[in-house]
């Protein structure tokens, strides 16, 4: 039988350490694996014939099972209880891994209280397992049992495993923190440069770096420093800052070991002069219309323009895509809504309009293309007539049939927002947007919730976006949003972020297939490509064609 030694904490309290960042990822989930195999290696040890010690990640993924007995390891196979299947209660119900995660608190679920029939022959019971220095949830830990074999201690011993778990997650992290630390400190007596020691979920910086740095550049420098490190212990190149500082970034790796290196130490200089410098003009992001793309740096330049053109505006765009705020944008705060939808069942809507538009305030029309067809003519007319309001209108598409061609034409200036999808870079400056208007206490979104966001195509656009970190926030309950508090959906929807060249390219792939309505022969002739070159390039953008099905 192995002993079960309580690890050798360190001096420093946890509640002394300033840890950021990220709920998870690959390395934290290497430390939790770590941390809990000699446990489970106890436990499984200690149990009887026909238990099972099982760990899985904060997703539900079953990450490492021991199970006593051949006849039971079968049961829990047949039951799909193995390593990489996810025991979630969207996809199984009630269950000891999954409902630990929806409550946050042991449980031990037993029998028929099992949403599944295959496995309500099973009690099996969870308690979660929290980071020591972040506090943010990092697995699960269960032990299972034949229904009949049920204890009542099944939870007391969970909890005593998972408080021992949690003292060698704390020594483990505290050494890899401990050799940054020292790192950073000999490298900060050495240069006066900025200087950052960090991993995927620790930074700390001195106060030249501190004054340079926002918070989504600790995941930009990981992801540079880990893409570029693969082959090389040390690296030298130019990052590009969130805030537009161009910085010369000499990278090395601290205390490689035989779980990974414990993080880099990175110096920031200016190539030339010794220090970080700012390209000229460099946007910043605007904190009413959020975002420093080049996409939405044109977009922006075109709605000023319209702002001082001085004529009548229309702003189109997939739903979502912020029109009305970019409306009040240009026509300015005092300006009179109307609704197109109301015209339907306001009988006075149109004369409501026609006495606006005389006034001084400008005014505003939401969503032409809801516009009742007896409107459309007299809504031209009106606007046709001479007016002293400045009238900015949206509408969702421009294509709103034959009759309303002359209420389109009446717009001399139009501006195209563009959708969330095709500027994804915008998704930090427009969530902390977001989250700062919802007001309440302030909360960050995490490196690794940003990667994950960055990568769903929005189909909803910003609207769809707020909706997902007012629903975030509600499960970070006054934390930071970290990738584990993202819906299910959208946990699961992230992939690998396409270069933006290649993004526009699908984007324009998927252009020529709506218009052409699916058809590819068509689509292809209107891209100037071969048929085949486009199923191609269908495949490898993993465009689905049942969407026009």
């Amino acid at each position: 039988m192995t002993s079960w030694r309580r690890s050798k904490l360190s001096g420093v309290a946890p509640d002394e350490i300033d840890v950021p960042f990220s709920p998870l990822s690959e390395g934290a989930n290497r430390l939790l694996s770590e941390a809990a195999t000699p446990v489970m290696d106890w436990l499984a040890d200690q149990l009887p014939t026909g238990t099972a010690v099982i760990l899985a990640d904060p997703e539900a993924r079953i990450l490492d099972r021991r199970a006593s007995g051949n006849m039971y390891s079968r049961y829990l196979d047949e039951a799909f209880c193995v390593p990489g299947s996810s025991y979630s209660e969207e996809h199984i119900g009630t269950n000891g891994i999954g409902s630990v995660i929806e409550t946050s608190n042991p449980v031990i679920i037993t029998g028929a209280e099992h949403y599944r029939e295959n496995l309500q022959s099973f009690t099996c019971a969870g308690t979660p397992l929290h980071h020591p220095l972040r506090r943010n949830l990092t697995g699960v830990l269960s032990v299972s049992c034949n229904y009949l074999d049920t204890h009542g201690l099944m939870v007391p011993l969970l909890q005593s495993a998972a408080r021992e778990i949690k003292a060698r997650m704390y020594a483990e992290s505290s050494l890899r923190e401990r050799m940054l630390l020292e790192e950073f400190l000999g490298a900060s007596r050495r240069t006066s440069a900025a200087v950052v020691s960090l991993n995927e979920d620790f930074l700390i910086k001195n106060t030249a770096a501190a004054t340079l740095l926002d918070p989504t550049d600790h995941a930009l420098l990981w992801e540079w420093a880990t893409a570029s490190m693969a082959q090389r212990t040390e690296i030298r190149s130019e990052v590009t800052l969130r805030s537009g500082a161009v910085v010369q970034a000499w990278g090395r790796m601290v205390g490689e070991r035989p779980g990974g290196a414990a993080g880099v130490l990175v110096e920031l200089r200016s190539p030339g002069s010794g220090s970080p410098h700012r390209k000229s003009a460099q946007p910043v992001s605007d904190p009413d219309l959020p975002g420093r793309s080049a996409t939405w740096r044109r977009t922006l330049s075109d709605v000023d323009s319209a702002a001082r053109s001085g004529g009548d505006v229309l702003l189109t765009g997939e739903a979502g895509t912020g029109k009305t705020r970019v409306a009040t944008r240009v026509a300015g705060g005092n300006a009179v809504i109307f609704e197109a939808a109301l015209a339907a069942v306001e009988q006075d809507w149109a004369m409501q309009i026609r006495s606006k538009l005389d006034g001084p305030e400008p005014v505003i029309i939401r969503q032409l293309e809801v516009l009742p067809p007896s409107h459309i003519a007299l809504l031209a007319a009106l606007l046709g007539s001479p007016h002293t309001a400045r009238v900015v209108a949206t509408a969702t598409t421009t294509d709103l049939g034959s009759q309303a061609a002359r209420l389109l034409d009446h717009f001399g200036v139009r501006v195209e927002l563009p959708p969330l999808r095709q500027r994804p870079e915008d998704i930090p400056d427009i969530a902390t947007a977001l989250l700062r208007e919802a007001g309440g206490p302030s909360a960050r979104v995490q490196p690794a919730a940003l990667r994950v966001l960055g990568n769903h195509p929005w189909p909803g656009n910003i609207r769809e976006l707020g909706a997902v970190l007012a629903s975030a926030r509600l499960r970070a309950r006054g934390a930071d949003i970290g990738d584990t508090h993202l819906p299910a959906e959208y946990r699961q929807a992230g992939g690998s972020t396409l270069p933006s060249l290649q993004r526009s390219e699908r984007e324009t792939i998927l252009a020529a297939l709506d218009d052409c309505r699916g058809n590819k022969l068509a689509a292809a002739e209107l891209l100037g490509i071969a048929r085949s070159t486009l199923y191609r390039k269908m495949r490898a953008f993993r465009i689905d064609d049942q969407r026009w099905a």
